[in-house]
């Protein structure tokens, strides 16, 4: 399986460098074809956007830090980041919309029942939906909880995150699945 993804990544790797060589041969751009958006009908009604591009990398930023106010437990030192108004779709199916200081104080009382939370980002991508006119990050890793009792749980999550117009977070959706716990 290896040999098979390292032949593959060559020929990937390969295929780059020929189009870049054509293309400083010829003195034509070819990236703007590339990555040209084209029209495509999606066999499903899309109900929210389809129409994406790459947003300011500051807003992946903004969770980064929250994640790592949640991994030192302090989910205060940057509660400016967040709008007055925060609605949050957890992966456990529970929502919480309310006021931006009771979000907090409930997330805080939450985090308060671990020792440790260890994150590790896979990857994290700012996007901006063009036809909504609204910012997104979306975050990929793995958290590592440590309980008052010493028991471990890890699991994978993924989270994506809206800002609004003034670039505070407002809403997210969070996904997660199960992991192997760490061994001891």
């Amino acid at each position: 399986m290896k040999k098979l993804l390292i032949v593959f990544s060559i020929a990937i790797l390969a295929a780059c460098s020929d189009q870049k060589t054509e293309s400083m041969k010829s003195g034509t751009d070819t990236t703007a074809s590339t990555t040209a958006m084209t029209d495509v009908t999606y066999p499903y009604d899309i109900v929210y956007s389809s129409k994406f591009e790459m947003a300011d990398p500051k807003y992946g930023q903004t969770i980064l830090t929250l994640w790592k106010d949640w991994d030192n437990g302090d989910l205060s030192a940057h509660k400016d980041m967040f709008a007055d108004s925060v609605e949050m779709h957890f992966a456990d199916g529970s929502m919480m919309h309310s006021v931006r200081d009771s979000v907090i104080v409930a997330a805080q009382t939450f985090r308060n029942m671990f020792t440790s939370a260890v994150s590790s980002v896979f990857t994290v991508t700012s996007l901006k939906s063009t036809d909504k006119g609204e910012n997104w990050a979306l975050i990929w890793g793995k958290e590592i909880d440590t309980d008052k009792k010493g028991k471990v749980d890890s699991f994978y999550l993924q989270e994506t995150w809206r800002f609004n117009k003034d670039g505070k977070t407002d809403l997210l959706y969070q996904y997660k699945a199960a992991a192997m716990p760490p061994k001891q």
